[in-house]
């Protein structure tokens, strides 16, 4: 098995190969895609550039970050807009729906590629990742000038934890970041009043105990709170969970609950086997 440096001689060079002509990174200023730009930025320079989707399914703070890092790593940072709630494939929230939002995605990250004449786009999947549920990766197998620099070389996600520390980078201890569209049960549509609605909530119980890792799962009308086990015990208090309850009620919630197993990848998965 390849140890943590042999696998990061051969992504360099991996690198240096596939973004000879220029690269566009699919940036979202998370753990991934940082650690990728970064090191694209060190071999590819003025060739690199980093590109954020601006759209209604992510929320405003993690395009305030992308902007952050970007300008952290030194890279070139370019702002698309993608509106997701425009295909109603999407909209409908199938359980691929993750594929029709990444063509969404690379479609447009192609035009800017041709744009600036680039010859290949790169995005952070990892290694990891393919263990669950990931409908999206799909569309990045269908093109042939889309990379995954990360899954082509094995790197799985605390490697790339371990480099970002290595690095010093910013985002070295970022929670997983997750689209808004997320939070909505398979099935049910996805609105831009829903989208906006969860994005305040989880924004509102930031602020009031300080959580970075945030779930707030729209059932309908019911708030289902997932935190991550750690930092559950910053719920756990009346005053605060009264708190949190009048303000999503507010927001529009009929009910307001926390999740006792906490945050969790692919629970949305969960709900639609369980019937």
């Amino acid at each position: 098995m390849a140890t943590l440096d042999e696998k990061l001689v051969r992504l360099r060079g991996f690198i240096s190969e596939k973004g000879r002509n220029g690269v566009v990174i699919a940036f979202s200023g998370g753990l991934d895609s940082s650690t990728l730009a970064y090191i694209c930025y060190q071999i590819l320079g003025e060739k690199a550039a980093a590109v954020t989707a601006v759209s209604p399914i992510y929320p405003p703070w993690e395009l305030e970050d992308a902007k952050r890092i970007a300008e952290e790593i030194g890279i070139k940072h370019i702002l698309i807009e993608t509106n997701e709630l425009e295909d109603e494939n999407f909209v409908r929230n199938p359980e691929d729906r993750c594929y029709y939002c990444k063509s969404r995605l690379l479609d447009s990250l192609q035009r800017v590629a041709e744009e600036l004449g680039f010859g290949a786009i790169f995005e952070g999947t990892n290694y990891s990742d393919l263990n669950g549920h990931r409908p999206g990766f799909k569309a990045v197998r269908e093109r042939e000038n889309v990379y995954s620099p990360w899954v082509e070389n094995g790197f799985t996600k605390d490697e790339i934890r371990t480099l970002a520390r290595r690095f010093r980078l910013s985002v070295r201890d970022k929670p997983p970041l997750a689209c808004l569209a997320s939070r909505i049960p398979f099935g049910e549509r996805i609105t831009a009043k829903r989208l906006e609605r969860i994005g305040r909530a989880e924004s509102l119980i930031r602020g009031l105990t300080g959580v970075r890792q945030v779930r707030v799962r729209d059932h309908n009308g019911l708030a289902r709170i997932e935190v991550g086990r750690n930092e559950m015990d910053l719920l756990l208090d009346l005053g605060v969970m009264s708190r949190i309850a009048a303000e999503l009620r507010r927001l529009g919630f009929k009910y307001v609950a926390l999740d006792m197993e906490g945050y969790r990848t692919g629970s949305m998965l969960s709900t639609v086997s369980d019937g």
